[in-house]
């Protein structure tokens, strides 16, 4: 039998590679990975946060910057010319002359915040708003242009905003996700966009539904079991048990899904009462538009992106997808599209500011890209990354602020310009995390959400 100095010499490289193991563990979880084993137990942030949650209005398509938020009169004036100055190099179809807007616009507001015919409901909410009028991408296609918004990337599969926020952060309420998408697509990078990618598998979105679901049938499924919670507490632990067995001590996949089953376990009791709409007044149901047939869909995902916010979600997404792609028909089908989505949205935003929930909540809009000022086809609109509209409100923008612009037609964003990655550094700056710091050591690198890119836009905090 070997004396303790011989066990010591022979087994010293053993202790230097268990150093180096979990030093190796720890940086491969960031800097701001929880150092418990709880992945979801809410996190300081890295300076004093104006939001503690988001809600993301996604308009699935391209909703067009000029017939909505962007006013442009000179594109009236010159309705029907040749556009004065080169088009991009690379276009997704043939384009023709200057299209004016159909839709007649109007100032809101002490602001004196523009808005089109088709959003009277948000436009009465201007004065809460921050309109940024000069983002701009970098893919004219929906594929690539979804998962750049999402994601940061248009060209590799990476973790999504909401699974960045949700890593950052953790969520408020242990019995619920931290990142839920309420309908989202199934095309056009479909999970990739709401993807945890290579982050823990945990901080995933939890999807109710999706694009072909209707708002009525929307749940977290089968959240409501049959067999009694005791003996599901047994039937977990040995499942559990059982993985980690025969998994490696680093196995993130094996431990993602055991994770996966805890988190459904006590959603079974937490999911269904948040879900129950009924709860809810009349008159709040009035307010959304789930009593009208044209709003109560989107009004529906309104109403639940509030009370699963208000129950301490993280990030929620609400999807109207996917409708906003014009390439003809521009009047009547916006037309549709808006008064499918203004009341709901503008009720949303009554809802959470009457019950102090706006101040600390930060509601995003927009879509993908925007659309071209000159025309596709007789009366519809191509494609056009360079120049789009997002809207901001609560959770420490200003309000009443109109930041940006674009050139006299719309095509492109001229005057401070925002790219996607400044509007992504931009809203983890509102939640209080560094968007250079929130990081994962993935493949031999660090990733961060803005990659090498993105500055905060100081000028639109509050």
């Amino acid at each position: 039998m070997p004396t303790r100095r011989e066990l010591l010499q022979t087994s010293a490289l053993g202790f230097g590679w268990l150093a180096l193991a979990d030093m190796l563990a720890s940086r491969a979880q960031g800097a701001d990975a929880p150092r418990s084993g709880d992945p979801l137990a809410p996190k300081k942030p890295h300076f004093a946060a104006k939001a503690k949650r988001v809600i993301f209005l996604f308009m699935h398509g391209g909703p067009s910057q000029v017939d909505t938020f962007d006013y442009k009169p000179k594109l009236a004036a010159d309705d029907g010319k040749p556009l004065p100055f080169p088009k991009p190099r690379v276009v997704s179809s043939a384009t023709g002359n200057l299209l004016k807007s159909p839709f007649a616009f109007k100032q809101y507001g002490k602001s004196g915040a523009w808005a089109s015919e088709l959003f009277p409901h948000v436009g009465a909410c201007a004065d809460d708003l921050c309109f940024i009028k000069s983002m701009h991408g970098s893919n004219s296609r929906h594929g690539g242009a979804l998962l750049e918004l999402h994601t940061g990337s248009d060209t590799f599969v990476r973790p999504s905003m909401g699974c960045w926020v949700n890593y950052g952060l953790g969520t408020e309420n242990r019995d619920l996700p931290g990142f839920v998408t309420i309908c989202p697509t199934l095309t056009h990078g479909g999970v990739n966009n709401y993807s945890s990618a290579f982050l823990p598998a945990i901080y995933q979105a939890t999807p109710l539904g999706n694009a072909g679901t209707p708002a009525t049938q929307v749940a977290v499924p089968f959240v409501k079991g049959t067999t009694p919670p005791a003996q599901q507490r047994l039937e977990l632990d040995l499942l559990a048990a059982l993985d980690r067995e025969r998994a490696s001590p680093s196995d993130a996949a094996t431990e993602g899904r055991i994770q996966s089953f805890e988190m459904a376990f006590r959603m079974q009791n937490a999911a269904p009462a948040v879900q129950d709409l009924s709860k809810e007044s009349a008159e709040t149901h009035k307010l959304y538009g789930i009593d009208e047939k044209a709003t109560e869909n989107f009004g529906r995902q309104c109403l639940m992106a509030r009370r699963f916010a208000e129950a301490g979600v993280r990030f929620v997404q609400c999807t109207h997808s996917y409708k906003w792609d014009q390439h003809e028909n521009l009047k009547r089908d916006h037309t549709n599209n808006a008064r499918e989505v203004d009341k709901p949205i503008a009720g949303l935003l009554t809802d959470l500011k009457r019950r102090g929930l706006l101040k600390d909540t930060l509601v995003i809009w927009g879509g993908e890209f925007g659309r071209t000022p000159v025309a596709q086809g007789k009366n519809g609109r191509d494609h056009n990354p360079h120049a789009f509209t997002f809207w901001l409100a609560g959770g420490g923008v200003k309000a009443g602020l109109s930041y940006g612009a674009t050139d006299d037609y719309g095509y492109y964003a001229a005057e401070n310009k925002v790219h996607i990655h400044d509007l992504h550094a931009t809203i983890l700056h509102l939640l209080g995390l560094d968007h250079t710091k929130l990081t994962y050591r993935h493949a031999g690198r660090d990733f961060r959400l803005t990659d090498v890119h993105g500055e905060v836009v100081k000028d639109v905090l509050a």
